[in-house]
């Protein structure tokens, strides 16, 4: 029965939002109206907002003040002093990619707050005697919030009322068994209900609720912890501790030579140090992960943390929760078996008032509620709500004629003895796919720890549980795509794996009972990869499960929508959660089905797949101009000679071959299974590639430095070395552009008309300081570019083969 406090007792708040010590009272019926304004106004009001995304300030801050950007900027500066406006423009490209990242992440910002909105659980407030939902932010010190399995506590506060309430604090203790909670109890926010029910007087809102504002901090929308953005990072770090010498190098080099101005050796030495830079990936990064966010919250699907949509890609093992995953939450009572000689008019009575026991009843007892009308004469008198861990529920009832009787209702499996003969007839019916629950009689207290010893069997509820139409073509995607799918369930094993055998996943009669799985984890590991439909999981076993397959290596991705499932996903590597799933598992999951839609996971897999397929891509293109920048600015220290390029070459070559390329292949179709080693796949392309752009290069210009002589000799050899970087870059853009679409062919052909143009046409050859002279040399740098050709050719064969992704 339900435990209340009295009505005279109160509560010391603390410290309230404004400031106070105050006493909070309890009442049945909630605060009043005037209560609830006159707190509003005194700011006692639980205004720590929840956000999906960075803010605004966050996204600017976070996309101008970069390392990079301070590197480029004071570079730019000196260019606009020293030399002519068309060296100054990769300052302007910047400026570009900068607002193009802002404007993206600004768009991919408001899509998720929308999302979040509508996927925003609202806590049920009891206030002058009635009860409402209202938002987070709205509820104020001293509400009575009502509490059922699966709410999840939004504030700090005290128990009030308690109906066998069960709460699990794990996710802030990291104690992994539910506490009872009674009356004067504490509870946190960031715990949840398991099992019961009740209501709680908040007594801390707002920021003075530490734990909330834990929660918050990690539940927050984030750019970084994935390996994308750490190998990025990994990278830019080295590229930073190399730029630095060859450039103080270059610096004094160019300074020194003789025959150059001093202008003209800032220009040189300034357009050496910027192509180091790849400025343009980081931000061609965030443009991609913005998009993505925007593509999918086109689809209703909530990202609460950017990196998912990489971990999804990376995902090789999913296990799934067969109820509202592939299975929707309604189920119809299809028969009911009267045992032991019971009268069914009688249990179907029984049934009824059971329905009644319950204030939220899960999806089973909401069939049978459908199935059995509520008997007005029956009063229940005590209960005992369904938990995941116990796998029944209970309820004692006074009968019409004065008798009492105890009932359980739940597995058959668990409260049946082995060997009983009613087993054999339940295993029938699991092997058809049909959920069955057993109704059993007992005496004694609901509360006593073996009250289901002793019970006897008085009727099997037969429930058949409703397919998902999309779920079939998803599990044959995720087998398509060589991704594990494990059903991980509460119910009986033999009749999830006739669920999954009717969605044609492959092994779905492989079904274990994780009853008999083995504790110690190499052994469970085992038996989990081994294995592919495992019933009668409890929540920790759901936990320790996923740490098992995590032990192997692999990356584990965790769909559900019930209470039971919540410490399972907050461990897996991505946590998937149904909309209309417990506020728990919403609060945990990166990734919300706001559509509850199953069949929405490969657009998530296929949208991570592009990001990281498509970015590891392009940044062979960033890194490639890195090495060879910085290697054209060693053979020119080491030989002492003007460094051929000024900024506006340098801008131009990278704007064709790199800038606008890498922005229509970031955004790409991808469907290339992501792969770990990101720093080690990138760089084992680029380092060949950049020694054999600057190879070729510093060929084509020392050979024009023999070759020409007198006034303009400078300006003739730096567009023959301009002529061979290019075109031995735009092979390294054909070579990443595969495999050749008909668009892809049209980028890179695009491309090289638009060199050609600057080539031919004299406003532009001023413009960008350019001009082939003779006949002899431009011909030697584009045989020289064809030699680098194939070189790139048999050097990105024998990279493959001799250091395989």
């Amino acid at each position: 029965m339900t435990q209340r406090a009295s009505t005279d007792t109160s509560v010391d708040s603390g410290e309230a939002g404004a400031g106070r010590q105050e006493a909070v009272p309890y009442r049945p019926g909630g605060l009043t109206a005037a209560e609830v304004a006159e707190r509003v106004a005194r700011g006692e009001v639980n205004d720590v907002p929840v956000r999906s995304s960075r803010s605004a300030a966050d996204i600017i801050r976070g996309n101008v003040f970069t390392r990079f950007n301070a590197i480029i900027g004071v570079l730019w500066v000196i260019m606009l002093v020293v030399a002519p406006i068309q060296d100054s423009l990769f300052g302007f490209v910047i400026v570009a990619n900068t607002g193009i990242g802002i404007i993206q992440e600004l768009r991919a910002k408001k899509t998720l707050d929308g999302l979040a909105v509508i996927g925003e659980a609202k806590p049920t407030v009891r206030r002058d005697g009635s009860a409402a939902e209202v938002s987070t932010s709205e509820i104020v010190l001293g509400d009575l919030i009502e509490l059922g399995p699966g709410d999840k506590v939004v504030v700090d506060g005290v128990v009030a009322e308690a109906d066998n309430l069960e709460i699990d604090e794990s996710l802030l203790t990291g104690e992994a068994d539910p506490v009872l909670k009674k009356p004067g109890d504490t509870v946190m926010s960031g715990s949840f209900v398991v099992a019961g029910g009740g209501a709680f007087t908040a007594t801390k809102v707002g920021r003075e609720a530490y734990a909330a504002q834990l929660a918050e901090e990690a539940s927050r929308f984030t750019l970084v912890h994935s390996e994308l953005r750490s190998g990025i990072s990994t990278i830019l770090k080295y590229v930073t501790w190399m730029m630095i010498p060859t450039a103080v190098a270059l610096i004094v080099s160019q300074l020194v030579v003789k025959e150059t101005a001093f202008k003209d050796s800032i220009a040189r030495t300034v357009g050496g140090i910027v192509p180091m830079i790849p400025e343009g990936l980081v931000l061609l990064t965030s443009v991609a992960f913005a998009i993505g966010v925007i593509r999918l919250g086109r689809k209703q699907c909530l990202v609460q943390e950017l990196p998912a949509i990489e971990g999804l890609a990376r995902v090789d093992v999913v296990c799934l929760d067969k109820t509202g995953t592939l299975t929707e939450g309604g189920m119809d009572v299809t028969e009911l078996r009267p045992l032991n000689g019971s009268d069914e008019a009688y249990v179907r009575k029984v049934l009824g008032a059971f329905g009644e026991s319950e204030p939220r009843p899960n999806a089973s007892l909401r069939a049978i509620i459908d199935a059995y009308p509520d008997s007005d004469d029956w009063r229940c008198t005590e209960s005992l709500p369904f938990s995941s861990a116990r796998k029944y529920s209970g309820a004692a009832f006074s009968e019409g004629d004065g008798q009492t009787s105890a009932w359980l209702l739940g597995a058959p499996d668990v409260l049946l003895p082995a060997g009983d003969p009613v087993l054999a007839e339940t295993d029938d019916l699991n092997q058809q796919g049909l959920r069955v629950l057993l109704l059993a009689r007992v005496g004694g207290d609901l509360d006593a720890p073996h009250v289901a010893d002793g019970a006897k069997a008085s009727a099997l509820v037969v429930l058949e549980q409703r397919l998902r139409p999309d779920a079939a073509d998803t599990l044959a995607y995720f087998a398509d795509q060589n991704v594990d799918a494990k059903v991980i369930s509460g119910d009986n094993a033999v009749s999830v794996g006739a669920v999954a055998a009717k969605l044609g996943l492959p092994g779905a009669d492989q079904t274990v009972d994780a009853r008999r799985l083995p504790d110690e984890r190499d052994a469970m590991a085992k038996e989990l990869e081994d294995g592919v439909v495992f019933g009668r999981v409890t929540p920790q076993q759901k936990r320790d499960m996923v740490g098992a397959l995590q032990s192997r290596g692999h990356t584990v991705a965790m769909t559900g929508d019930g209470v039971n499932d919540v410490l399972a996903l907050k461990d897996a590597d991505i946590g998937v959660s149904m909309g209309t799933g417990s506020e728990a598992t919403r609060a945990v999951a990166q990734i919300v089905l706001l559509n509850n839609s199953f069949a929405t996971l490969p657009s998530v897999v296929a949208e991570g797949r592009r990001v990281i397929g498509n970015i590891t891509r392009v940044a062979t293109l960033f890194l490639t101009k890195t090495v060879y920048s910085v290697l054209l600015a060693v053979l020119v220290v080491a030989t002492q000679v003007e460094y051929p390029f000024l900024p506006r070459h340098f801008t131009l070559v990278s704007t064709l071959t790199i800038g606008v390329p890498a922005f229509f292949l970031a955004l790409a179709p991808n469907k290339e299974r992501a792969r770990p080693h990101f720093v080690r796949r990138v760089m084992r392309y680029a380092i060949p590639a950049g020694l054999i752009s600057a190879a070729t290069t510093f060929t084509t210009y020392m050979l024009a430095r023999a070759h020409y002589t007198g006034p303009g000799a400078l300006a003739a050899e730096t567009s023959a070395a301009t002529l061979t970087l290019f075109l031995v870059s735009m092979w390294v853009l054909a070579i990443i552009a595969r495999p050749y679409t008909w668009w892809r062919i049209g980028l890179v052909a695009v491309m090289g008309g638009a060199f050609l143009l600057v080539l031919v046409v004299p406003y532009l050859q001023h413009f960008f300081a350019l001009k082939l002279v003779g006949v002899t040399i431009p011909w030697t740098a584009v045989a020289l570019a064809g030699v680098g050709a194939v070189l790139l050719e048999l050097g990105w064969r024998w990279v493959g083969r001799r250091f395989p992704a």
